[in-house]
């Protein structure tokens, strides 16, 4: 007898469904993928629209500030962009022609060339080229003998003769005469009418896309669809005034180079741009061989190959880093896997739209919460913060790379702020993972040991405190005062101590040197709780901080205060219960009330409430007079 779903385990249900979830998933990629290559011959304007219509929208609402219609605003837009294009197509296929008619006048140059490289090979080269071409010879002799005595089944059978009907009606005509031309036409002119449209009723496509998406998800759609359209069309804005300021220093640079057609060199220099990484070589490979084939020299050719790469270093380096300020949104990993996969699927035309396609991609991963692995796979954002980037490659035992994590955050950071962005909160990963029991012996030894290498080796770095000017310790807080902080005119002894194992410890050192740093005699207890409350360096002290990492260390660090308050009432007690997971006001709801004078969960908290405790009380302002 068959059991029913309802009685089988827990566990074995929610097996069933992932796998039902991921093959419905899977299935799902499969339509999609094929519905975008078989539906292609629509896809493809439908997408080149789309993009244009982002390109072109900042235009038309600039029109229309100034009282020019939304209708009359879209056809001059699209008039005066498509007449430039096709303008610029006539004088790029002109030169075209002109360099295929005058190709037989290149022969003699280039039959020079080859023959200055075969000069200058080496005699086995030239023996081996011989032979092949002796080879050459002697099978299409071969061929040709055959093609002049065929078999006698061949001779005997008749050779059927193909009469060309002439075109029956005015479009076959048509694409009897534009020949290839005609599938061009007819994809720019669906373009045109789907770019028409989708200006006209910008807003009534907007409001279609929400209501798809229902009218739960309003917030959503909205700020996805206002972070598209401002993302693309500024990156398409940018990225056409980049590839056209391009193809005019190509153009100029190959025409003061002396090649000929350089206005054709400029053209396909802008417009090869577009397509990621292998365009602008192929320009660049078509301007060297013209260059070859028409002059004589060779240094020539070899200038444009120079120019190429010092307009791209000049260009990729300084120009629009500069110019884009915040990145596409894409990892340059993706844009090479989006150009390989949008080729495949939609040919030359695929690897042009493979960028503003994925950027799409990509925003949809960042507000659909099913997508957010498309996010993820092809965003340029860090998928790992710095302090799980650093704990992971120490849990990889390669403190190298975590050394350098560390120096590339302290070029613009504070040493305090470090230790409470990346080391306390790697501690507190490593922390977790020993408390669940997923973290072997060897690999929490080899964290703890190597961040305190590292903070023993920062604290080396720190300068003396000789100066009486205020120490920059932690980064500017642009929300209040408190990052820069006075040092201390006397010197208060205060004590540092590690409630229960070598992460609190690591932090405690942490404290030592950033209160060093003030001026302040830190001393760093390490004894176990039954001694160290008897402590005669305890008795003179007047702070003492507890350092604590949770969630071992919270009950510990309670006990401890506790023992300490009873033993010296009047002593100031800090307590640092680093990260604490709900802040200040849930640490002290854990550890009680009476428990400690400071409750912090950031080493500036206990910076700052240390060096305000101990500054010399300013005197009162004298009161008016009455």
């Amino acid at each position: 007898m068959v059991e029913s779903t309802s009685s089988q385990p827990e566990f074995i249900r929610s097996a069933n469904t992932s796998s039902l979830s991921r093959l419905l998933t899977l299935l799902a990629v499969v339509v999609v993928i094929a519905g975008l290559y078989f539906g292609r011959q629509v896809l493809i304007p439908f997408a080149f629209a789309v993009v244009l219509a982002f390109l072109f929208t900042p235009l038309v609402s600039w029109l229309q500030r100034l009282h020019l219609g939304r209708v009359p605003a879209v056809l001059l837009v699209l008039v005066l962009s498509f007449s430039a294009l096709g303008s610029v197509g006539w004088v790029v296929t002109g030169q075209l022609m002109d360099i295929v008619d005058q190709f037989p006048s290149y022969r003699s140059n280039i039959d020079k060339k080859v023959l200055a490289l075969r000069n200058a090979r080496t005699n086995h080269l030239r023996t081996a080229t011989n032979t092949v071409t002796e080879l050459n010879a002697e099978l299409s002799a071969a061929s040709q003998a055959a093609i002049e005595k065929p078999p006698l089944s061949a001779r005997s059978r008749p050779v059927p003769v193909q009469v060309a009907q002439p075109p029956s009606s005015a479009p076959q005509y048509l694409r009897a005469v534009l020949g290839p031309l005609a599938g061009v036409m007819e994809t720019g002119g669906m373009v045109i009418v789907f770019t028409l449209f989708m200006l006209i009723k910008r807003e009534d496509l907007r409001n279609r896309v929400i209501r798809l998406a229902g009218t739960g998800q309003i917030n959503v759609m909205t700020r996805a669809l206002d972070d598209a359209s401002r993302r693309l069309s500024r990156y398409l804005f940018l990225q056409f005034v980049m590839n056209g300021c391009y193809g005019i220093l190509f153009g100029t640079l190959v025409y003061i180079i002396g090649v000929p057609h350089a206005l054709l060199c400029g053209v396909l220099g802008g417009l090869l741009r577009f397509i990621p990484y292998v365009g602008t070589p192929i320009a660049t490979f078509v301007s060297v061989a013209i260059a070859l084939a028409v002059l004589p020299g060779w240094h020539q050719a070899a200038l444009v190959v120079a120019s190429f790469i010092i307009l791209e270093l000049i260009l990729v380096n300084i120009v629009e880093p500069w110019l884009y300020g915040a990145h596409t949104g894409i990892s340059s990993l993706a844009i090479l896997v989006a150009a390989v996969f949008w080729a495949m699927l939609w040919g030359p035309v695929g690897l042009i739209l493979s960028t503003p396609l994925t950027v799409c991609l990509i925003l949809l991963g960042r507000y659909v919460p099913h997508l957010s692995f498309l996010d993820v796979l092809l965003g340029d954002e860090a998928v790992l913060p710095a302090e799980a980037q650093y704990y992971q490659r120490l849990l990889a035992f390669d403190d190298e790379e975590a050394h350098d994590i560390a120096e590339s955050y302290l070029k613009n950071n504070a040493i305090g702020s470090f230790y409470d962005s990346i080391l306390i909160p790697a501690l507190a990963l490593s922390e977790r993972d020993r408390h669940v029991n997923s973290l072997e012996e060897r690999s929490a030894k080899f964290v703890t040991s190597s961040t305190r290498e590292l903070v023993e080796e920062l604290g080396d770095r720190l300068p003396a405190t000789q100066s009486s000017e205020p120490v920059m310790l932690f980064n500017a807080d642009p929300i209040g005062p408190g990052h820069s902080i006075d040092r201390i005119a006397s010197s208060p002894r205060i004590v540092c101590l590690a409630a229960v194992d070598e992460a609190d410890e690591i932090v405690a050192l942490m404290v030592q040197q950033l209160l060093q740093q003030l001026g302040c005699t830190v001393q760093l207890l390490q004894s176990d709780h039954k001694t160290i409350i008897h402590d005669a360096t305890i008795h003179s002290a007047q702070f003492v901080i507890v350092s604590a990492m949770p969630p071992f260390a919270a009950g510990p660090a309670r006990l401890l205060c506790k023992s300490l308050r009873a033993r010296r009432p009047d002593l100031k007690i800090v307590l640092g219960l680093w990260g604490f997971e709900g802040g200040v006001e849930k640490a002290k709801e854990r550890l009680g009330p009476g428990c400690a004078d400071l409750v912090a969960t950031n080493l500036q908290q206990v910076i700052s409430y240390v060096a305000e405790s101990l500054q010399p009380t300013h005197a009162q302002p004298e009161m008016a007079e009455q």
